[in-house]
């Protein structure tokens, strides 16, 4: 046998492989295609289908300086004939592309059957971790966010599928107001009674505005407190803005002993003050401590000209 006859030999024997595993990879196509048409007319005369779902709200029912507890609501209907399990769910929030928080919560319920069912994923944000992380990230700052949610659901025939689920939206990062006592003018002063008016400053370092709607407070002057008060009052201080206010007050100068003469006197008297403004936000209602210590403010009568004021 020549060297030409084998090589052609060869040759039809690598062609014949090659058309036989031709005829097994369409063999192996048809098989797949059949069963899937056969699974999709199951599907559809059985009524099996692929569930619908939505993030359809992202809610904070609380926020405050250390943390902020988000609810998201997925909403996901089932158009199937009998109820479906899910199985788990997956989620993920993140702003500018770096992880915030993320979990897991297995075995999340069951979809009733023709029927849908609004799930709701708690989460909570807690600033001093996010801080810690991120360096760049201010207190007092709105940063951008994206909540990613992946569901996995057990649907009969079909199996186990997962929806990928996402939204967009804004948190604050909250800072405290600074408080200062800028001046106390008294309207009728004696030893044993003396009533005054306090001269509050509020400046809000947030890159949002603040409604005030309460405040309580604490108040001391020269290390003696001279009471406290919850008031309803409403004003709105603008982001990174200044608010000013006036609060009635009560104290007996008598219980000051010697300090009390450099408030006659007209000289600095120190104060400290404690509490929280109530607020209402873009983002929902905030409750917010102010405090200062070490502060110096003076005791002026009510007809003083206040050349020291802008």
């Amino acid at each position: 046998m020549s060297s030409s006859d084998a090589t052609d030999r060869g040759l039809h024997k690598e062609k014949k492989e090659e058309e036989k595993e031709g005829e097994n990879e369409g063999f192996i196509e048809k098989v797949k295609d059949f069963f899937h048409d056969i699974g999709e007319k199951i599907e559809g005369a059985i009524g099996f289908g692929k569930p619908d779902a939505d993030v359809t709200g992202v809610h904070i029912p609380h926020i405050s300086l250390h943390k902020a507890e988000i609810v998201v609501d997925v909403t996901i209907t089932n158009p199937n004939p009998v109820p479906i399990p899910l199985v788990d769910i997956d989620y993920l929030i993140e702003s500018d592309g770096r992880k915030l928080v993320s979990g897991l919560i297995p075995d999340a319920g069951t979809i009733h059957a023709h029927g849908s069912e609004v799930v709701k994923i708690p989460v909570a944000l807690i600033y001093d971790d996010i801080k810690s992380t991120y360096h760049d990230i201010k207190p007092g700052s709105i940063i951008p966010y994206k909540v990613r949610v992946a569901l996995l659901v057990d649907v009969p025939i079909i199996g186990r599928i997962t929806i990928p689920l996402e939204k967009n939206g804004e948190i604050p990062i909250p800072y405290k107001p600074d408080v200062d006592v800028e001046k106390i003018k008294f309207k009728q002063f004696s030893f044993e009674e003396t009533i005054a008016d306090l001269h509050l400053k509020l400046e809000n370092k947030n890159d949002f505005d603040l409604g005030l709607n309460a405040l309580d407070y604490e108040i001391w002057l020269a290390d003696v407190s001279v009471g406290s008060a919850e008031l309803t009052q409403s004003t709105k201080i603008d982001k990174q803005g200044i608010s000013k206010m006036v609060i009635p007050i009560s104290f007996r100068p008598k219980d000051f002993g010697s300090a009390l003469w450099d408030m006659i006197r007209g000289r600095g008297t120190g104060y400290s003050i404690k509490g929280n403004i109530n607020v209402d936000t873009p983002f929902g209602n905030m409750k917010l401590p102010i405090s200062k210590e070490g502060g110096t403010t003076k005791l002026k009568k009510e007809d003083d000209d206040d050349d020291d004021d802008e």
